[in-house]
């Protein structure tokens, strides 16, 4: 006598055993590959409807099918970077990411890197933190790599379970200084993630960055209207934020670069919470 067939569909089927939360994710995510997918296809298909054409001239069609691949590229970037946010990355993980960034500049380079662990222990990193953080590593080892003279330089990552804290150390020039157009880059990304920035130079010993980056984002845009938040310097820039000059006026004004002053609006409308100059100026007035 033989056996009826059992039913084996619940067991053979992942997606069976899932909670109706995990079904529904797990649809998005198919959705979300077959739209890429169908993207890319398109791209392809597009790219080379171009180069084939017997209407279009080689340089012509050279120029359409990079203009079609960039675009595509510009909108696979801005998907990975939505999806990315919404990640968790372990910090050692992360860490372990930007040594193999950094691995050719290792092994090909003049320079000596040296990478100090973080404790495993430490609390998970934001996915665009995670990102933001090594961009902002590899651009500082080039700027200090650039300074001149440096031959070593030491990278170390902790978590102190709020903040990531980094710190970069070279024995170079000493030159290095906050406001320098080397660190422009750095100090804007560092100030988009509400972080903070300190640079330490010695001549002829070297430079020290240090750079915290919150875990979590800003409770809100509440307005800080205390003048003792402010440097001297910030000061005297919102003065002239107040009075309507743009920013090459007050670089004149006040006989320092432009790009120090973007850096220093870019500080003032972090610190009150302003998204505008225009708000940034009504703050001012309220002084």
């Amino acid at each position: 006598m033989t056996d009826a067939p059992s039913d084996t569909s619940t067991v053979d089927d992942p997606e069976a055993r899932l909670d109706p939360a995990g079904r529904l994710a797990l649809a998005e995510l198919t959705r979300t590959v077959a739209e890429q997918a169908d993207r890319h296809a398109l791209t392809l298909e597009s790219v080379l409807a171009v180069l084939r054409s017997p209407r279009v001239g080689d340089a012509a069609a050279r120029a359409e099918a990079v203009e079609i691949a960039s675009a595509a590229l510009v909108d696979l970037r801005t998907v990975t970077d939505r999806q990315r946010g919404a990640l968790l990355e372990p910090v050692t993980g992360a860490f372990s990411r930007l040594r193999a960034d950094l691995r050719p500049l290792v092994r090909f380079g003049d320079l000596d890197v040296q990478f100090v662990e973080p404790p495993a222990t430490g609390r998970a990193l934001p996915g665009d933190v995670a990102h933001s953080a090594r961009a902002i590593v590899r651009t500082a080892v080039l700027a200090l790599v650039d300074e001149g003279a440096a031959r070593r330089v030491r990278i170390q990552w902790d978590c102190d379970g709020r903040n990531l804290l980094m710190q970069l150390r070279d024995d170079g020039a000493g030159t290095l200084d906050a406001h320098d157009d080397a660190m422009r880059p750095i100090a804007e990304r560092v100030v988009a993630l509400d972080g903070v920035l300190q640079v330490e130079s010695t001549a002829g010993w070297g430079s020290v960055l240090d750079i915290a980056i919150p875990l979590d984002p800003p409770a809100g845009g509440s307005v800080t209207t205390d003048s003792s938040d402010l440097t001297p310097r910030e000061q005297d820039v919102l003065r002239l934020v107040v009075t309507g000059v743009g920013n090459r006026e007050i670089a004149d004004g006040l006989g320092i670069s432009l790009n120090t002053v973007k850096y220093h609006v870019a500080n003032l409308l972090r610190k009150h919470g302003a998204r505008t100059r225009a708000e940034l100026a009504a703050v001012g007035h309220a002084r």
